[in-house]
């Protein structure tokens, strides 16, 4: 199936992974937000751009993106961090919703990212014009922030954003330190092949939790076998499997939050816990199938 984003045809990611059928069975409240413009350039779905208020995940850790693209500030004494932004058009929502919480934007030190697709780094350039932030990612992440996502190996020019220029360089395994709290960057390849996943220990009622935001390990609409953009995908997806399972992971969270059984701006934010291994598990089996079937096709 393939979806058309403006006047272009694209696959079916072009926004859209499995996860869309749960986020868009949220119903019509009439005490929602209003819903974020859209781009103009190409459709998402609604709840990709309804604000929820912003709630708390730890001592230190907030959800202050949309009902269906995670965003997260992790504020200290020392400054704050805020990893992935959603949409372009959600710059100034997050800035509003981190001053809801008590942080100002001059207070935001590092702008982070799971994976560089405009439905979740579209706001990174924004913001950083916005709090003087540092955006710091991995070399194949910063070639793609660098110029908008065009010339994606998947989807070409078809999902642009803004482009942001990287201020630090990471090595798989580095920390961000902000105060007390380590972000430990782990690269996750395959969804892009910049992919990062990021893991760190908070606070809450007393006790230490190890929070992992662990990046999509989704194959909307990709070119698995011989694909020549990316000869080595399947064995990306392979590493990054085994990489998430290993991960400290007392709470689990996902770029498109209904991936991991949360449902933002519902009484019950995460009536269904996921594990970081069922996670991959689940992503490991829908990958093999889907390489299979392309496999046979050949």
């Amino acid at each position: 199936m393939r979806h058309r984003f403006g006047t272009q045809r694209v696959p079916a990611f072009a926004f859209a992974i499995s996860v869309l059928a749960c986020v868009s069975a949220f119903a019509a409240d009439a005490n929602k937000a209003p819903l974020l413009p859209p781009s103009g350039r190409y459709e998402t779905d609604d709840a990709w751009r309804q604000p929820v208020a912003p709630f708390r995940i730890a001592d230190h850790t907030w959800y202050i993106g949309t009902e269906g693209l995670s965003a997260l500030l992790i504020d200290t004494p020392q400054g704050a961090v805020v990893i992935d932004g959603g949409l372009a058009q959600a710059a100034d929502m997050l800035l509003a919703h981190a001053r809801t919480v008590g942080v100002a934007p001059d207070k935001i030190r590092w702008l982070l990212h799971s994976h560089a697709h405009a439905d979740h780094a579209g706001a990174l350039a924004a913001l950083k014009r916005a709090t003087g932030a540092r955006v710091a990612t991995n070399a194949e992440s910063a070639a793609i922030l660098a110029r908008g996502g065009t010339d994606d190996i998947h989807f070409g020019d078809s999902l642009t954003f803004p482009p942001v220029q990287t201020d630090r360089f990471l090595q798989d395994g580095e920390a961000v330190q902000i105060g007390d709290i380590a972000l430990v960057a782990h690269f996750t390849p395959g969804h892009t092949p910049g992919s990062l996943s990021w893991t760190w220990t908070d606070t809450r009622d007393g006790k230490p939790v190890r929070i992992a935001y662990v990046d999509s390990l989704s194959t909307p609409g990709y070119k698995l076998v011989d694909n020549p953009r990316i000869p080595r995908i399947v064995d990306m997806y392979k590493v990054s499997f085994a990489t998430v399972r290993g991960l400290p992971c007392d709470v689990l969270l996902t770029p498109h939050p209904d991936a991991s059984g949360w449902t933002p701006g519902a009484k019950n934010a995460h009536p269904r816990p996921m594990t970081c291994t069922a996670y991959a598990d689940k992503a490991e089996k829908n990958f093999d199938a889907e390489l299979a079937k392309q496999r046979a096709a050949r």
